[in-house]
């Protein structure tokens, strides 16, 4: 006789199962007749460490002093408590019977419970993201049921799915808890397999529109040949991408463009291959353009606005944006927002499609006019309101204008104070009244900076001065509060809120050498207009090593007082400093030569001088600006003093011909952001700096000239009070300098620089921002005026990263290599002579 041995494997489960279902009914005695209406004696719950008695009780549903139905009662009883899913056994037997009063024990074994969990076969730095991911599930006391373990498992598939291991493995075995009755532990062994790239993406039915740029709309979709792309297929950004390739045949017109069919399948090597199927259609265009319910505007104006014209591709996307949405404001809603029209609306209508052309009707709604009600600031716990409230140009009573509260946001965030990817405005309307609230929801964020440094200075013994180790120690407070600095309760742990700058710096290496710096910044002088006040000072003395009463000293104080202006436009700022800087040399060595070769050793030297700067700025973002430009202007004139005495000055010693110097210093710079492509960002900037003299008598002056090509962290003092030019991949030597009887004067009067950088952010985290660039870079510097010429340029290029962390401010790397080196032009030089490695602290050298 032949067995089935499936059916006998049937007949087995089955059996088991009645068998698992039936058994709690054959605690009672046999005696008992079914149907009998029984009262409960006392209920005894056997077994139930970890859950309440009385609890189990209630959900069983038998009641103490209650009547009892066998067997229909205590199969209710059972299944109540089976569908609890804490038990892996249940019973319920009968005790003993008196007088039709029935005595019941409910006897369980609970479920085991779950002590630790732990993975096996992952990286350690992915520990606390899987952890993070399965944690809803496996809870550490918690029953361990199959539902959670196997979606703790899918969790942690989809993590590593998200990371393009789209065929990971995960096994979830069980051990039991030596040390702890009824408890267990979880291993959770992960393979997560090699990572399955995309091979190819193959488009079908495109016949105008080419593969490659239908590939370019997959964002995050990417083939494994892709420069500069993680190739891997994620379902969600898979669907997102789908529809950007419906969008891009509709800007180019392709109105009724769509994708048939999409499928993908593997390579026998594991990687992917994607085929998509589309339907092009016809291509379309703008045959004529109404305008309806416009009263304020004509049909001529709106549609200068607007832009678009008969015989344009039609594209809804680009239509609507040019109605409402456009990013540089210039729409058509600009129109009526700014004007106070909160309610407008303006909606593009198919009216006809013919062919391969479409009539569009705009339906505008112009509704009434919205005045400010509340102007509501929330989130700043450490920045007094009248701080940002001052930067606001949304105030009560004005009408809503949608441009006011763009350029009170970009006001805001350029103080510094806040999260700039956090802030929030919303807009609530009370339509009934016709006004609107502003709310401006900000996140504070530290903007102090603490400068901590220590460099190597070594000794000179023309000079006197001795070599060691020079520490910083610097301390810039952005957002001070000086009316409370008497106010113990607002030290945390200085009195911050007011929006003032306070910064103080020291360097020393002991006695020979001592500098101390020191600032304060008011930006609202009076309170009622943006006018910056601004204290300054500083002091530096040099001692020599060999006699200590042979020194240097250089001191400096300045007056500064800015205001914005309204003419040409509200971005102009004009900003005027008063400073007086004094040099005092006793018998200090050759500090310096001066441009007919004179060694200077002794002296009073006295600079006074008024600075002018007028500047236009519309960048907003200082950290990492995404878009806008910068333009400044500098004049620094001091008194021409040659001219307004009769003095000779041919054949004077130093200490008299410069006694009071005399010159006139021009810079001019400009820099223009723009973000290109992706996170992309380009920077460009052109920099040209001229210093000049009165009289011809006296010729250029050795002071305030310009120092190209130094060194960002250069500890080398110089009491010309030069500007420091960084050209990266070069040296100050590498450019020409005045030279008389073998005496070379650092410094030049005529420099000029460009500069092209394309950035790329990793982090746009106020806690620390961190983004690369690569470069550029051209510049020359030159002798004298007649000698400039701006298209002789030496050129670098290179690659740097910049890491902005609130508390140190900026720290920077750069790796420049100088093409047109010239002490290497003429040698064998090797490739890595040409490059240089820079770093910068603190801030961005010019």
């Amino acid at each position: 006789m032949k067995f089935d041995t499936k059916k006998i494997h049937f007949l087995t489960l089955l059996l088991a199962f009645i068998l698992m279902i039936w058994s709690p009914l054959t605690g009672y005695s046999q005696a008992l007749e079914e149907g009998e209406r029984y009262e409960v004696g006392e209920v005894t719950i056997v077994g139930s460490e970890h859950t309440d008695p009385k609890a189990l009780k209630v959900v069983a549903g038998i009641k103490e002093g209650g009547k009892l139905n066998l067997p229909d009662d205590v199969q209710e009883a059972f299944n109540n408590l089976w569908e609890l899913n804490l038990f892996s056994d249940i019973q319920i037997v009968q005790r003993k019977v008196i007088d039709k009063v029935i005595f019941l024990e409910i006897r369980v074994t609970e479920k085991p419970r779950l002590t630790r969990f732990d993975f096996v076969g992952i990286k350690k730095s992915q520990e606390d993201d899987l952890k993070e991911a399965v944690e809803p599930f496996l809870v550490k006391g918690g029953i361990v049921t199959q539902s959670a373990t196997t979606k703790a498992s899918s969790a942690i598939k989809r993590y590593y799915t998200e990371k393009g291991f789209l065929d990971a493995e995960v096994e979830m075995v069980q051990v039991k808890e030596e040390k702890l009755e009824n408890g267990v532990q979880l291993k959770i062994n992960v393979d997560r397999g090699s990572k399955v790239k995309i091979q190819d993406i193959n488009f079908k039915g495109n016949s105008l529109v080419s593969d490659r740029k239908l590939r370019k709309q997959l964002e995050d979709t990417k083939t494994k040949r892709k420069l500069f792309a993680s190739s891997k297929w994620i379902k969600r950004k898979y669907e997102d991408d789908k529809k950007k390739i419906i969008t891009y045949y509709q800007s180019l017109g392709f109105r009724d463009a769509k994708i048939l069919s999409d499928s993908i399948s593997r390579e026998p090597d594991g990687d992917m291959v994607i085929d998509i199927e589309v339907e092009e259609g016809n291509q379309y265009y703008i045959r004529q353009i109404g305008w309806k319910g416009n009263t304020l505007y004509s049909t001529d104006q709106l549609s200068r606005v607007l832009g678009m014209k008969k015989g344009d591709l039609y594209n809804l996307e680009e239509l609507t944006k040019r109605l409402s949405f456009s990013l540089d404001g210039n729409d058509v809603s600009a129109l009526y927002m700014d004007d106070g029209y909160l309610f407008f609306s303006a909606n593009p209508i198919e009216t006809a499609v013919e062919q391969d052309s479409v009539d569009i009707e705009i339906r505008i709604f112009e509704g009434p006019q919205a005045t400010i009600d509340k102007v509501v600031i929330t989130g700043n716990d450490r920045t007094h309101e009248h701080v940002i409230r001052r930067e606001l140009t949304t105030l009560p009573g004005k009408k809503f204008s949608r441009s006011d509260i763009i350029r009170s946001q970009r006001k805001v965030l350029a103080l510094g104070y806040f999260n700039q990817e956090t802030m929030g405005i919303n807009t609530p309307v009370n339509e009934q009244r016709g006004t609107v609230d502003i709310e401006y929801d900000v996140e504070e964020q530290s903007s102090d900076q603490l400068e901590l440094s220590a460099g190597y200075q070594p000794a000179d013994q023309y000079y006197g001065t001795s070599g060691g180790l020079i520490g910083t120690l610097g301390l810039t407070f952005n957002n001070f509060s000086l009316r409370n600095i008497f106010n113990k309760e607002a030290w945390h742990p200085l009195p911050t809120g007011d929006g003032q700058k306070l910064s103080v710096r020291a360097q020393s290496n002991g006695n020979y050498y001592q500098s101390y710096n020191f600032s304060f910044t008011e930006p609202w002088m009076g309170g009622k207009r943006p006018n910056s006040f601004t204290l300054a000072a500083y002091h530096t003395k040099y001692s020599s090593v060999l006699q200590i009463s042979q020194y240097l000293t250089m001191s400096q104080l300045t007056l500064g007082l800015g205001s914005p202006l309204k003419w040409p436009d509200e971005n102009f700022i004009i900003n005027n400093t008063l400073n007086y800087q004094k040099i005092n040399i006793n018998n200090y060595g050759s500090v310096f030569r001066l441009l007919d070769g004179t060694s200077v050793s002794n002296g009073e030297y006295n600079n006074v001088y008024l600075e002018t700067t007028i500047a236009r700025s519309t960048i907003y973002e200082p950290i990492f600006p995404t878009e806008g430009a910068t333009f400044s202007l500098a004049i620094q004139l001091t008194p021409p003093y040659s001219l307004l005495n009769d003095k000779t000055y041919a054949g004077l010693e130093p200490q008299d011909k410069y006694k009071w110097v005399e010159y006139h210093k021009w810079n001019i710079k400009a820099e223009w952001y723009r973000q290109v492509f992706g996170k992309f960002v380009v920077k460009a900037s052109a920099k040209l700096g001229f210093v000049g003299h009165y009289n011809s008598e006296i010729g250029d002056s050795p002071f305030e000239r310009f120092d190209f090509g130094a060194e960002p962290l250069s500890s080398n003092y110089v009491i010309t009070g030069q500007d420091r030019v960084n050209m990266r991949g070069y040296e100050s030597s590498n450019f020409p300098a005045v030279t008389l009887d073998g005496s070379t004067i650092t410094g030049s009067s005529v420099y000029n620089k460009y500069t092209l950088e394309l950035r790329y952010p990793f982090s746009l985290n106020p806690s620390s921002t961190i983004y690369a660039l690569a470069f550029l870079e051209g510049g020359n510097a030159f002798n004298s005026f007649t000698a400039f010429n701006p298209f002789n340029i030496k050129r670098s290029t290179g690659l740097g990263l910049r890491v902005f962390l609130p508390m140190f401010g900026l720290i920077g790397f750069d790796y420049g290599i100088g093409w047109d080196k010239p002490n290497l032009q003429a040698t064998d030089a090797k490739f890595t002579d040409f490059g240089k490695f820079q770093i910068l602290l603190g801030f961005e050298p010019e």
